[in-house]
């Protein structure tokens, strides 16, 4: 296997299953599970 590869030369085409990798769940959470994880996302500065 080459150390390097030229990807310059790639075409680049669609993911026939990009629509398939994501789907939409609802899950009921209670409120103090929400402000658990919006604390912590704060604190590690990812909300």
């Amino acid at each position: 296997m080459k150390l390097d590869y030229d990807l310059g030369n790639m075409k680049s085409r669609p993911n026939p299953y990009a629509k398939k990798l994501k789907q939409q769940v609802t899950l009921p959470v209670r409120i103090d599970v929400i402000e658990y994880v919006e604390e912590k996302g704060k604190e590690k500065g990812i909300y």
